[in-house]
């Protein structure tokens, strides 16, 4: 069966991670076909447009100075002609940055998911997932505004400018000097703007993180909620998180409001204006030139009125880039080594004087034991002892501090990952399933399963019966992490799924504790022929499981103080015991044992 990778994620581009802008522009250089056309576009519909203008002039000109009908329509002809052609390249400009900022968004989105992908479980533990969610949504949204409109306006400024003045400086040159005064003082503005909006921006972007990571806190946990009557505290706390969101966009709108560049046009139109007359009062422009120029003075006015909101969307978009390239640009602290050893699993697991720490605080120190291909092995110990982690260690979810795990005498950490894990399965007692039909959660990690094949692992788990009995059958729809079915119900689900992949070493953690009696006796049958030359690690404190296992390992507060077989360690260990004395084991041998051993 074909095992699809959590890892694979074929023909990425290689993106500038330097910074938010870089970032930004190396998304775009990906299609810069469409980036060239819209750069082409928009720079042609200034051309035409102000060349409008300029005829403008011409028409008035020739009606001033009684110039013949033929003249006039041609210059008429001439204005339709560029005007029509100023729709056109707008209309060329204006799709190619919407195609453009379509595929970034979905790229940057694509980029994101497959860093996420990437991470290592401890990166994922330090996560809110809210907030990670806002990120990947409308954070990466934001990109879409950074190139449409955002570029486009970029694009409207700077062509806006340079294009009118360049017709300007073609019919006199002298009058540069105002425009350039004006774009020297216009840019010197920005800028200052700019300062000042980045940081409420980014502050912005922030705290809508935090607000939906505390919605998603609250959703959630919804039961506790109600279980503890916290619903007018709870949003209480929305409440205030949402006014900082608010209070963030008025910051915003009072930054905006002091827009200069708009006042500032407004006096230097004046002052062009003032410049025109003088000219023409000293024979040097006619009335056709000033009703020209002024029309493509004109022109300045509209990229310095999309400023105000192009900039806004810029700065929006490059603090939402900074959010995002903050969790692809996080180290995944454990590497999926392509490159490193990849073989078919026999089963061998070695423990070598492990030591792991998670937070600064030891869980599991200077462990080791062996495990041959085919064994059953079970971990016991009471609650806070290691055993869910030592499991973890096995499929290097996390990497150890000291010592060494090896499968099949090679370190986990030299395995190709994906190769590894593909030759796993674990079960949990937190069983996660996927909001999709019943048929795709078995089948989740194994693409090529037949229906027949998933059949045959629902009836091996017990799970058959009860998945008949819904209307929709293995097509039935699933709430989100199962929460429409009961714990037993999706244990036998997440048993289903393990014996479908077929893994070469098992691992099962508390794996039937919502099941009933019963049905766990069906199932262990179907686990000790799932287990059949497959190495297994089970995590249980029922004795009726623990007994058939080839060897057991007692845990204590990290450290491993026996192994052996139920009837040795029976025989040899007080706290092995102890343990099922806890548990109110009520099986002769071991009250027998347990009190003869001064339980």
């Amino acid at each position: 069966m074909n095992q699809k990778s959590e890892f694979s994620v074929e023909g990425l581009w290689e993106y500038n991670r330097s910074g938010p802008v870089r970032w930004i522009i190396s998304h775009c250089v990906e299609h810069k076909l469409y980036f060239f056309v819209g750069l082409v576009g928009f720079a042609l519909t200034y051309i035409t447009f102000s060349g409008a203008r300029v005829m403008f002039g011409r028409g008035a000109e020739l009606i001033i100075n009684g110039g013949g009908a033929q003249a006039v329509i041609a210059v008429s002809l001439a204005v339709l002609i560029l005007s029509v052609s100023d729709g056109l390249f707008s209309l060329m400009g204006s799709m190619s940055m919407v195609i453009l900022s379509t595929r970034v968004e979905r790229d940057s989105r694509h980029e994101l998911y497959a860093s996420l992908l990437g991470k290592s479980q401890t990166f994922h533990d330090q996560q809110r997932v809210g907030d990670v969610m806002a990120r990947a949504t409308d954070d990466v949204r934001q990109l879409n505004f950074v190139i449409h409109p955002g570029i486009m306006f970029i694009f409207d400024m700077v062509l806006g400018f340079a294009v009118p003045m360049i017709y300007i400086a073609a019919i006199n040159l002298e009058l540069l000097l105002v425009p350039v005064l004006f774009v020297i003082t216009y840019v010197i503005v920005v800028r200052r703007y700019m300062r000042r909006l980045e940081p409420v921006m980014m502050q912005q972007r922030m705290q809508y993180g935090t607000l939906s990571a505390r919605l998603e806190e609250t959703i959630s946990g919804i039961e506790i909620v109600k279980v503890a009557a916290q619903e007018i505290e709870e949003r209480k706390k929305f409440q205030r998180n949402a006014g900082k969101f608010r209070d963030f966009f008025v910051q915003q709108g009072k930054i905006e409001a002091a827009y200069l560049p708009l006042l500032m046009y407004g006096i230097a139109f004046g002052f062009f204006f003032l410049h025109c007359l003088n000219l023409h009062g000293r024979g040097i422009l006619s009335i056709g030139d000033i009703i020209a120029v002024a029309g493509l003075m004109q022109v300045l006015s509209f990229p310095v009125f999309i400023s105000l909101f192009s900039i806004s969307m810029i700065q929006l978009g490059i603090a939402g880039a900074r959010r995002i390239l903050e969790l692809i640009d996080q180290r995944a602290d454990i590497d999926e080594n392509l490159a490193g050893h990849s073989a078919a699993v026999e089963g061998a697991i070695e423990f070598d004087h492990v030591t792991f720490k998670f937070h600064g605080s030891t869980v599991l120190k200077d462990v080791s034991f062996t495990v041959e291909p085919g064994q059953t092995v079970a971990i016991v110990g009471q609650t806070g002892s290691g055993k869910s982690t030592l499991t973890q260690l096995v499929s290097r979810t996390y990497d150890v501090d000291e010592g060494r795990v090896l499968i099949d005498g090679v370190d986990v950490r030299a395995w190709n990952l994906d190769r590894l894990r593909s030759q796993m399965g674990k079960i949990e007692q937190d069983i996660f399933l996927f909001s999709r039909s019943i048929a795709e959660n078995i089948a989740f990690g194994v693409q090529a399963a037949t229906r027949e094949e998933i059949e045959d692992a629902a009836r091996e788990a017990q799970a058959h019966d009860f998945i008949m009995s819904f209307n929709d059958g293995y097509d039935s729809e699933i709430g989100e992490r199962g929460v429409t079915l009961s714990g037993g119900q999706r244990q036998r689900l997440a048993l289903a799924r393990a014996f479908l992949r077929q893994p070469r070493i098992l691992i099962l953690d508390d794996s039937t504790s919502a099941i009933d009696s019963a049905t766990e006796d069906e199932i262990q049958k179907a686990m000790r022929r799932a287990q059949e030359g497959r190495t297994t690690i089970l995590i249980t404190h029922r004795l009726s499981q623990i007994r058939w296992a080839d060897r057991i390992i007692v845990l204590e507060n990290g450290r491993s103080i026996a192994n052996g077989s139920h009837e040795e360690l029976l025989r040899s260990s007080d706290h092995y015991r102890r343990i099922f004395a806890r548990y109110g084991t009520v099986e002769t041998p071991v009250g027998q044992m347990a009190a003869g051993g001064g339980a």
